[in-house]
């Protein structure tokens, strides 16, 4: 029987190397597989009882009861097929068994280049069509796309572009690369933005691609680092979380030092992330694994290893929900691959 290993990692503060400071198991049958054949998977949605996970490769697949469907993706721009690109971040309209309506944010290369955009999507006859452009001209490169979108508790659409490999967009408040970005519904940009007719509410950030936000409105992000200083971030609007200047636990006035960082000698290259009874779950890729970041005591744990690359978590309940990312060009494929699985939070402790 296939076990997992369970490998508790304790941040003791800031400054501090990662140390190993328990272990324990957990056998194969406590984790359900939901889904499986999947082509790249990159977000997991719910609605009632049934899934809705978006494929990189520019398709949804659709999960109820023991169905699995894989619809198509009509875009008005032509998917890019660079490395990590593609059909990347997908959220549920609030009222979606009303509208039929999600948004989405994937990459697209035309005659002016390769870019960025987050558009809504209709959902008719198992075809997900595309149907507003919210947002265009997010810059997109070789890697650094970003990608990750979520609905604040705030009822704003927010969104996380990565640098494009020109890691001086970060800083620079003209250009929506290296951002957390927030946007009404309808695309416009909320008056209470920190910054005046701009999109942008954070800044100075290198690649995120994970948000959650605590029951009291607490917003957090996974972001990764250059050869390793992956950082977990309490984001706050207006603030400047430093890349490329500062990275790590480095520090600098006017600048946002993160709450957990994976230091100089370990890559967890964070994704998709979500939160249970204070304590965030973050998707691993580099990682291989689900962690769970205690924001009371700093303590580390990587509750999910042995099923290679985890691209996102969700949580429904008391049920962490995950999906394998193992066909991304990256990891080693396993049967069946790539898979979305379901694992009791009470069994993980």
């Amino acid at each position: 029987m296939l076990l997992i290993v369970l490998i508790f990692i304790l941040i003791a503060c800031n400054h501090k190397q990662t140390e190993v400071v328990q272990v324990s198991r957990i056998s194969e049958n406590q984790i359900e597989v939901i889904a499986e054949n999947l082509e790249i998977p990159w977000s997991i949605q719910k609605s009632g009882s049934t899934y809705y996970l978006s494929e990189r490769v520019g398709s949804i697949v659709k999960v109820e009861g023991d169905m699995q469907e894989r619809q198509r993706v009509e875009l008005k721009k032509d998917l890019s097929t660079a490395a990590e690109a593609g059909l990347l971040g997908f959220v549920l309209d609030p009222d979606f068994q009303q509208t039929n309506r999600a948004y989405t944010y994937y990459t697209y290369e035309d005659n002016s280049g390769q870019f960025n955009r987050i558009v809504t999507l209709k959902l008719e006859n198992n075809v997900w069509m595309e149907d507003q452009l919210l947002l265009d001209k997010i810059p997109s490169g070789r890697f650094h796309h970003g990608g990750r979108l979520a609905i604040g508790p705030d009822g704003k659409l927010y969104a996380t572009a990565g640098d494009a490999l020109q890691s001086s967009l970060a800083q620079d408040l003209n250009s929506l690369g290296g951002k957390i970005l927030r946007m009404n519904l309808d695309g416009t940009i909320p008056n209470d933005n920190p910054f005046s007719n701009s999109y942008i509410y954070s800044y100075g950030h290198r690649n995120p691609q994970g948000l959650t936000w605590l029951d009291d409105g607490t917003l957090y992000a996974s972001e990764h680092g250059n050869n390793a200083n992956d950082e977990i971030n309490k984001i706050e609007a207006g603030k400047n979380y430093g890349w490329p200047i500062i990275e790590g636990n480095e520090t600098r006035e006017g600048m946002v030092t993160p709450i957990f960082t994976s230091g100089s000698n370990t890559t967890w290259a964070p994704s998709g992330m979500d939160q249970n009874n204070g304590k965030l779950y973050v998707a691993a890729l580099r990682g291989a694994g689900v962690y769970e970041f205690n924001l009371d005591n700093k303590e580390v744990k990587q509750v999910i290893s042995g099923l290679g690359r985890i691209r996102d978590v969700f949580i429904d309940g008391n049920d962490l929900y995950f999906i394998s990312n193992n066909r991304d060009g990256r990891g080693n494929p396993q049967e069946k691959d790539d898979k979305l699985y379901r694992i009791s939070i009470s069994d993980i402790h």
